[in-house]
C-alpha cells in the first residue's frame, strides 16, 4: 500500500477587470472576478457550491458499484447563504435527487456514504452549517 497522498494543482490568471481563467489538467473554467459581477462565469462562492455538488455526484459514482446500487440519474440542487461580517458562507443546503428503485434504507445508506467519504464535503462541513437531504425522483 502506497503512502503517496493525492494532490491537486490549479493555476488561475486574471484576463481583465471582468474575469479570470483557471486551468487544471486539460480543462479550463472562466471565473467571475468582476466586482460588478459576470453572468457568464461562476463567482468564487458559486464555484465552492459547484465543488460541493461535484463531490456529492463523484461520491455517488464511487459508492454505487461497491453497494451494487442501481440508479438512472442524479441531480444536486445546492444553495448558500452569505453573511457579511466576517464575509463567509454561513450555511449551505443541498438536495440530492436520485432516480432509482432502490429501497428507502438503501437511499439512506447512499446518503450516509456521501457525507462520510466526500473530500470537499468533509473540508467544507466543519466551517459551515452544511445540511441536506437525499430523496427519490
Amino acid at each position: 500500500m502506497s503512502d503517496q497522498k493525492m494532490s491537486f494543482h490549479v493555476e488561475s490568471v486574471r484576463i481583465d477587470a471582468h474575469g479570470s481563467m483557471s486551468r487544471c489538467k486539460q480543462a479550463e473554467i472562466l471565473l467571475d472576478t468582476d466586482l460588478a459581477g459576470n453572468s457568464m462565469a461562476f463567482n468564487p462562492a458559486e464555484l465552492l457550491l459547484a465543488a460541493v455538488s461535484a463531490c456529492i455526484i463523484k461520491g455517488i459514482e464511487r459508492i454505487t458499484p461497491m453497494l451494487n446500487f442501481s440508479l438512472r440519474g442524479v441531480e444536486v440542487r445546492i444553495d448558500g447563504v452569505r453573511q457579511d461580517v466576517p464575509p463567509k458562507l454561513e450555511s449551505i443546503s443541498y438536495e440530492i435527487i436520485v432516480d432509482s428503485d432502490e429501497s428507502d434504507r438503501r437511499l439512506e445508506l447512499l446518503h450516509e456514504n456521501v457525507q462520510k467519504y466526500g473530500t470537499v464535503f468533509n473540508t467544507v462541513a466543519p466551517g459551515t452549517r452544511l445540511t441536506g437531504a437525499l430523496r427519490r425522483k
